[in-house]
C-alpha cells in the first residue's frame, strides 16, 4: 500500500468518526447541538478582532519577558487562554446587555438579544469557558494562578459598569491589559516595576479603542440609558482619544529604555503613530461606520508593535 493510498483511508476513518460522534451527539443533546452555531456567534468566533485586540499586547509582553522566544509551553497557554477568556467575555457581556441589545441597531440579532438561546445558557457557558482557561494557567506558576483571579474579577465587572459609570471603558482597559502582567509573572516568576509601565500603555491604548467602538453606538446608547466614554468626552471625543494615543506611544518609548529595546522597536512606534493620525482622519466627521473602521484599524496597531518587538529582539 502506498503512502498516498494510506493517507486516504486514514482521512476518510476520521471524517467518518467524527460524524459518528456528531450524530451521537445531536442524539443526546439536540437543544445543545441545534444551538451551536449560536454560541458560537455568541462567542464572536465569527469575528475575531477582540482575540487581536487582547492577544498582540500580551504576546509583545511575553516576548520582552522572555527577552527574545518564550517557553513554548507559555506560548500555546496563553494564545489559547486569551481565545477563551476573550470568549467568556462575550457571554457574559451579552448576558448583562440582553435587555439593550435588542434596541440597537449593530447588536439587535445577536443570540441572547434575538431570543435564539437563553441567558443561562450563557452563563453556563461563560463558566465552561473560564475553567478551560483556568486549567490552562494550572501549568504556569502560583504567581500566575494568584493573578488569574484578579484578571477574572475585571472581566466578569466590565459589563455591568456601563450601568453605573460613563467609564467602563476604563474598567474594559484594565481587564484588557491584565494578561500583559500574567505574561511577566509566567516567564519570569515575578512581576517586574517596569512591567506596570507596559499595562499603563496598553490600558490607554484600550480605552482609545473602546471608546471609538462606543462612538459607533452613542446615538442609540444615549437613547437606552447606556453609558460610555464616547458620551462622557461628547464633542471633545477625538482631542481625548488624541491625547490618550500619544500619552500611549510615550509610555511604550519610555518602556523601551527600561527593557533595552532599540531602533526597530522605536520604528514599530513609529508606524503605529502613523495608523493613529489615520484613524483620527477616519473619525473626523463621527460617521458610525467610519469610527467603526477606525476602531477595526486597531489590530494593526497592535500587529505592527509584536512585529517590530520580535524584530528588535532577534537583531541586534
Amino acid at each position: 500500500m502506498d503512502q498516498s493510498h494510506y493517507l486516504a483511508r486514514s482521512r476518510t476513518r476520521l471524517i467518518s468518526l467524527w460524524e459518528a460522534l456528531k450524530k451521537s451527539f445531536a442524539r443526546r443533546y439536540p437543544t445543545t447541538y441545534a444551538h451551536l452555531p449560536e454560541y458560537w456567534r455568541l462567542m464572536r468566533m465569527d469575528r475575531p478582532i477582540g482575540i487581536y485586540l487582547l492577544l498582540w499586547p500580551t504576546l509583545w509582553c511575553l516576548w520582552i519577558a522572555a527577552g527574545g522566544f518564550p517557553d513554548f509551553d507559555l506560548l500555546f497557554i496563553f494564545i489559547f487562554g486569551t481565545i477563551l477568556m476573550r470568549a467568556a467575555g462575550c457571554c457574559i457581556n451579552d448576558f448583562a446587555d440582553r435587555d439593550f441589545d435588542g434596541h440597537v441597531e449593530r447588536t439587535r440579532e445577536r443570540p441572547l438579544a434575538s431570543g435564539k438561546i437563553s441567558g443561562r445558557e450563557a452563563l453556563t457557558l461563560c463558566a465552561l469557558l473560564c475553567l478551560l482557561a483556568f486549567v490552562l494557567v494550572l501549568f504556569t506558576n502560583r504567581l500566575t494562578i494568584y493573578m488569574s483571579f484578579g484578571g477574572l474579577a475585571i472581566a466578569l465587572v466590565y459589563p455591568f459598569a456601563k450601568r453605573f459609570t460613563h467609564l467602563a471603558q476604563l474598567v474594559l482597559g484594565a481587564a484588557f491589559s491584565w494578561g500583559g502582567l500574567m505574561a511577566f509573572t509566567a516567564q519570569t516568576g515575578e512581576l517586574p516595576l517596569y512591567a506596570w509601565l507596559l499595562y499603563t500603555a496598553n490600558f490607554l491604548w484600550t480605552v482609545v479603542y473602546d471608546t471609538q467602538y462606543a462612538m459607533v453606538d452613542r446615538e442609540d446608547d444615549v437613547k437606552i440609558g447606556v453609558k460610555s466614554t464616547a458620551i462622557l468626552f461628547a464633542e471633545a471625543d477625538r482631542f481625548v482619544i488624541g491625547m490618550l494615543q500619544i500619552f500611549f506611544l510615550l509610555a511604550m518609548s519610555l518602556s523601551a529604555k527600561h527593557f533595552e529595546l532599540g531602533g526597530w522597536f522605536q520604528f514599530g512606534l513609529f508606524l503605529a503613530a502613523c495608523l493613529f493620525a489615520y484613524q483620527q482622519f477616519l473619525t473626523w466627521k463621527r460617521h458610525p461606520k467610519d469610527c467603526f473602521r477606525a476602531f477595526l484599524n486597531n489590530y494593526r496597531v497592535g500587529m505592527v508593535i509584536f512585529f517590530f518587538t520580535v524584530v528588535d529582539l532577534f537583531i541586534p
